[in-house]
């Protein structure tokens, strides 16, 4: 029987899943590998593979979310990279937007540059805005700046020129004679990895992607032999941090695309589940260990945003607080993020107030109860204490915990310090950790003009579900989906990603011109460009779709607003009411009297799967070795205090409603069903928890 496999790597664990054509899943977690993350990989996947007696001729998919890239940029450890751009702006990377991510902090410090000043060298060459040459290339200079950087030891060279995207001649040409003199050198020119407007934005994505180019290249190749070792022939496929599979050839020469590969993969898995239960409107919350995001799918599609910025100090979910990271100029998925997770430190300032995070006890030495060394209480502490989490073991009883070393924490670090008893102690990190969930919640919903009552959360990750339920009561929200293996689901959703990719098109105009001979030639070339990258990864004609969107801005915005194109009836009226109704939403008001101005095309291509790629139902099979104890008492606030509650494991749901008090427990997290709410499953092993 044919299977799909998807593997999914973290910093502390790598998992590892398997799906068959009938949606029976086998799943593995193993420890991560650093700084060789293949390894665990190939690991996980032949101790699965054994222990279910799947052949690996059998594997029809084999798809992969990626940290490599990210990692890479976090801890500096990418390529050395040297930069050729226009005379007069080699500080680009230096002035950058001029934002300080801490208004008010004297000694904040913007990052330093991912090249320094030494290794950006200037070439002499001019093309306007229009496209025309001012200045032509003077060729020796660039051969004596290129051998500068190589003889600095650069592996990677990147070029960037004011004005590419409108003319990339220039650039072509300097790539070809960097080539010449070191055919081995790393190549990335701006015009074709962004041609947009904005020079800062068009030089920090084209760095970021020279950068981590030559690891995730050496990543790709590694892993590629690894599968090859084990028997499966089928190619690598990778998702993008728009939610998009891609192949692992095309990752390695656009690395950029998958900076935000794992975050990517649930929230994807979460929108294909969502769409075969039917629901349209979905908030989506995985919460791990040491950070929580949210995202928002409304009307049946994924948010997305243009730009994010990556390896900066922890996002709390406001849109304003930017400049603290490395911005990607790339479509990804509009996630929010805070820094509550189950080993986030909580701790009090100096005035007496708690906090939890941003601070994390990750997996060495971990929260308290892991009984290695760890003296913080963490959120995972708080849980055990108040009879969520099981304070007995993990992992279906192969992770032994000490709840006692959990009072500890809490007693000594926060009970003391606030004169509290330990149970309000811990009951107080559980709602300091809900309020940071309540912002990252807001970043994608409310922040953006959307009532999340209107949604249904989708809650995933170790830690997800155990905050979930509790999180969406005080919402106002009414139903919360657990989907099958939360703890492992962004492994999971890579089984039911579609291949995707984006293109983009600068173009100044205004809406009268859409409809011009020279706007319908560019919309062609852009959609001929999906159709080609779609038709060389096999996919018929059938099986491709094309979909067009359209940048708009009122004239003197500097952020534009991206709307689909349907290209039939009055397109301008249709372009121009689309960008009023998003813009009312999104930032409360809309003007018929201003003008509206055209920033870019876009395009996105699709290669869609046969049939769907969500089965029809999903069995798991999971290797539980602990047994479930047959009640506990769980802190449920002052209003409700200490109850009683029923322990069962998902299976044992059924069509009936539980009612709550109930506790769900499974191998790599728990479900509180509190009073007034009732759990049933469905034919994707979804644990449906419903308000009365």
């Amino acid at each position: 029987m044919a299977v799909r496999v998807g593997s999914d790597v973290g910093g502390t664990f790598t998992d590892v899943v398997v799906m068959d054509e009938s949606g029976r899943v086998h799943a593995k977690k193993v420890l991560s590998t650093p700084p060789n993350f293949n390894r665990a990989v190939s690991i996980g996947l032949k101790s699965l593979l054994d222990e279910t007696g799947t052949a690996a001729a059998s594997v029809q998919q084999f798809l992969h979310g990626a940290t490599v890239a990210t990692n890479a940029i976090i801890t500096r450890t990418g390529a050395k990279t040297g930069l050729l751009t226009t005379f007069g702006f080699r500080d680009v990377l230096e002035i950058r937007r001029m934002r300080m991510n801490k208004l008010y902090d004297i000694n904040w410090q913007k990052p330093p540059p991912l090249v320094p000043r030494n290794l950006r060298r200037e070439v002499v060459e001019r093309i306007d805005s229009r496209g025309s040459v001012v200045a032509v290339l003077d060729e020796e200079t660039v051969r004596r700046e290129t051998n500068v950087l190589l003889g600095q030891g650069c592996t990677a060279i990147c070029i960037c020129f004011i004005n590419s995207y409108a003319n990339g001649e220039h650039e072509r040409r300097t790539a070809q004679i960097v080539r010449t003199i070191s055919p081995q050198v790393y190549v990335g020119i701006s015009s074709e990895i962004l041609p947009e407007m904005k020079e800062y934005e068009r030089t920090s994505t084209t760095v970021i992607n020279a950068y981590v180019q030559p690891i995730v290249s050496q990543y790709f190749e590694a892993m590629r032999q690894d599968v090859d070792d084990i028997g499966i022939k089928t190619p690598i496929m990778v998702m993008q941090s728009n939610g998009g599979m891609t192949t692992s050839q095309i990752a390695a020469r656009f690395p950029m695309n998958i900076v935000e590969s794992g975050p990517a993969a649930g929230v994807t898995g979460a929108f294909h589940l969502a769409s075969r239960m039917g629901l349209k409107n979905v908030l989506t919350l995985d919460m791990g260990g040491t950070t929580a995001k949210a995202a928002l799918i409304e009307d049946g599609v994924v948010s997305r945003s243009p730009e994010y910025e990556v390896g900066g100090e922890m996002s709390i979910g406001h849109r304003l607080l930017k400049g603290s990271g490395y911005l990607l100029r790339v479509p990804s998925i509009d996630i929010g993020e805070v820094g509550a997770g189950g080993g986030s430190i909580a701790w009090c300032d100096s005035a007496g107030a708690l906090k939890v995070g941003p601070n994390s006890a990750g997996a060495e030495p971990g929260p308290a109860c892991y009984g290695r060394g760890g003296s913080e209480p963490t959120v995972t502490d708080a849980n055990v204490l108040l009879g969520f989490t099981n304070p007995v073991a993990l992992a279906g009883g192969t992770f032994p915990l000490d709840p006692g070393q959990s009072e500890r924490a809490v007693s000594d670090r926060i009970a003391k310090a606030l004169g509290l008893d330990v149970t309000q102690s811990a009951w107080g990190i559980r709602t300091v950790a809900k309020a940071s969930l309540v912002r990252a919640i807001r970043a994608v919903s409310i922040e953006r003009g959307r009532d999340p009552r209107r949604f249904v959360m989708f809650a995933f990750g170790g830690m997800g579900p155990v905050h979930a339920v509790e999180l969406t009561e005080d919402l106002g929200m009414d139903k919360v989906i657990i989907p099958p293996l939360p703890g492992l689901f962004s492994a999971l959703g890579l089984l039911f990603a579609d291949v995707e990719h984006h293109f983009v098109q600068t173009f100044r105009g205004g809406l009268h011109d859409v409809e011009a001979p020279a706007t319908e030639s560019l919309l062609s070339a852009l959609a001929e460009d999906g159709s080609r990258i779609l038709s060389d990864a096999g996919f018929g004609l059938a099986d491709r779709k094309i979909d067009l969107f359209v940048d708009l801005r009122y004239l003197g915005q500097d952020n534009a607003i991206t709307v689909p194109m349907r290209q039939n009836g009055n397109v301008s009226r249709e372009l121009r009411d689309a960008f009023e109704a998003e813009h009312q939403t999104t930032f409360g008001y809309a003007s018929q009297d201003e003008e509206v101005q055209i920033v870019a095309f876009r395009c996105i291509a699709l290669g869609l799967s046969e049939g769907t790629s969500v089965p029809s139902n999903l069995s798991i099979s999971t290797a539980t070795t602990g047994s479930l104890a047959a009640s506990r008492r769980c802190y449920f606030g002052a209003d409700v205090g200490w109850l009683t509650a029923d322990v069962i494991g998902r299976d044992q749901l059924s069509e009936e409603p539980a009612h709550g008090p109930l506790l769900i427990e499974e191998d790599n997290s728990t479900t509180p069903v509190p009073p007034g709410w009732t759990a049933t499953i469905d034919n994707w092993s979804n644990i449906i928890v419903s308000r009365r």
